[in-house]
């Protein structure tokens, strides 16, 4: 299984449009953060978590050639507004696209984007998907298990998605108690901190590694940042087994057990 992250920024992305804070200035591509997702390959099945706004360059600069599902966490815009941009790859792979969605996201879904379910467009010009409801019963992509974490985000169930020995749990504010069995004996963790302090609806920092010791993966990453966290800074500032992710950052899990870490970041936006 293969695992890159393809974007490790909260909704606004780093830097800040407008903004001259040093995070926004800052020179080290691993502060450069497109909106939060990422993309899992296990054997020759290829699925993505969360169409984010900046979907086309993500797929662009990962080369991604090929998509049999897309997982939602959520229907907040950072993380589905890229959705539309799924056509290329009916045209390219000659399929419908599954999505994997609560009922709630499912239906944020067809609000958003009414003219892509209702019928009423030339095939060629919606993207061609299936909606397929899912809640916290495990469930299968192509013969791959997912196992569904469900989460809060502030006041909003959301999900994050458990694969093998590979967690993805982002924009929560709170792990239901239940939520924890789920995520015993992982190899690898990406967990949202939003910044250093604290938030509403998304753990700050010391939350989360607050809650990655408790949860006890080998490694955690954290995601979902804002231009309030300066990568080598912060990093610096971790305990030992948590880093910060950063865009690009990939996980090869062996069959022998292992986690190789590729820790080249892209060069920039």
């Amino acid at each position: 299984m293969t695992v890159q992250i393809l974007g490790s920024g909260t909704s606004m992305g780093v830097p800040v449009a407008g903004c001259d804070c040093p995070v926004c200035r800052s020179p080290n591509p691993k502060d450069k953060r497109l909106r939060t997702s990422a993309y899992i390959r296990v054997d020759e099945v290829e699925i993505l978590i969360d169409t984010s706004i900046d979907y086309r360059q993500q797929m662009l600069r990962a080369g991604i050639r090929r998509l049999d599902a897309v997982l939602y966490t959520h229907h907040h815009v950072d993380h589905i507004l890229g959705m539309d941009d799924l056509r290329s790859f009916n045209f390219l792979n000659h399929t419908t696209i599954p999505l994997y969605a609560t009922a709630e996201t499912i239906r944020h879904l067809k609000r958003v984007f009414r003219y892509a379910f209702d019928g009423k467009a030339c095939a060629s010009a919606v993207p061609q998907l299936t909606l397929h409801e899912i809640d916290e019963r495990v469930f299968y992509v192509k013969g791959v298990e997912v196992i569904p974490i469900p989460l809060y985000h502030g006041e909003l169930p959301i999900l994050g998605f458990r694969i093998g020995d590979f967690a993805y749990c982002t924009d929560a504010s709170k792990i239901p108690e239940a939520s924890y069995e789920r995520l015993k004996n992982l190899k690898v963790l990406i967990l949202n901190a939003l910044r250093y302090k604290p938030h509403p609806t998304h753990f700050n920092i010391d939350q989360a590694v607050e809650e990655a010791r408790k949860i006890g993966a080998e490694q955690t990453y954290l995601t979902h940042l804002s231009h309030k966290v300066l990568h080598d800074e912060a990093e610096a500032r971790l305990p030992e087994g948590i880093h910060l992710a950063f865009d690009g950052l990939t996980f090869t899990f062996t069959e022998e057990g292992r986690v190789l870490v590729e820790s080249q970041p892209y060069a920039g936006l």
